[in-house]
């Protein structure tokens, strides 16, 4: 079942930014900023914190990653059980995996603001990819395929304001994007250094291996 509550409170659980809200996450507004604790009655309190088990850790390393992307437990499991048999290091694979989603390209070259935002632009059928109309969020983009905003959907607003927030980060080596043409490339597979996200993905090659 996907998660339907507040975005920030997610984040609070995590203790860590997510970036489920968009231009939100960089503003003093951020809910993880104002309260650096977790969500609940005694989520301040130190004193009901036990020890964190091995397991524990495990499962919310996994819950971490599944919330970045906003996937469901099969749709992660699924991507897991998908990259298992491939060569290479299984949690790099894993991430690979979910970076090259459709959602997460379509924020990561900057036209959503965050990846809510992008498969709801691709529900609604305002991405192609390759010059055809693609409104499944889950779809895994390969190297070399076009991605760009279809040209009736360019002057919305969400979409310029997410260019504009996107134009103050710092590029990623494996995508290239035209802002003239709303358009973007994604030029080879992702490789970990070149995913920016502060996750432990061995914890979840781990729990999945038990």
């Amino acid at each position: 079942m996907r998660y339907t509550g507040p975005s920030c409170r997610q984040c609070r659980r995590e203790g860590t930014k997510l970036f489920l809200k968009a231009t939100k996450c960089f503003t003093e507004k951020c809910p993880v900023e104002r309260r650096p604790t977790p969500p609940g009655q005694h989520g301040g309190s130190t004193a009901r914190r036990r020890k964190t088990s091995e397991y524990s850790k495990q499962l919310r390393e996994k819950q971490k990653i599944k919330r970045i992307y906003g996937i469901s437990e099969l749709q992660f499991r699924n991507t897991f059980e998908r990259v298992a048999p491939m060569p290479g290091i299984t949690g790099h694979n894993l991430l690979a995996a979910l970076e090259s989603r459709l959602d997460n390209v379509v924020y990561r070259m900057g036209f959503a603001g965050s990846r809510k935002a992008a498969r709801q632009l691709i529900r609604h059928r305002h991405v192609e990819v390759n010059q055809k109309s693609v409104d499944v969020p889950s779809f895994l983009v390969m190297p070399g395929q076009e991605i760009r905003v279809r040209m009736k959907s360019r002057e919305q607003a969400s979409v310029m304001a997410a260019m504009d927030q996107s134009s103050r980060g710092a590029p990623l080596s494996w995508i290239a994007v035209d802002r003239d043409t709303f358009s973007g490339r994604m030029l080879e597979r992702p490789s970990r250094t070149a995913i920016p996200i502060a996750a432990q993905e061995q914890l979840v090659v781990e729990l999945y291996s038990k």
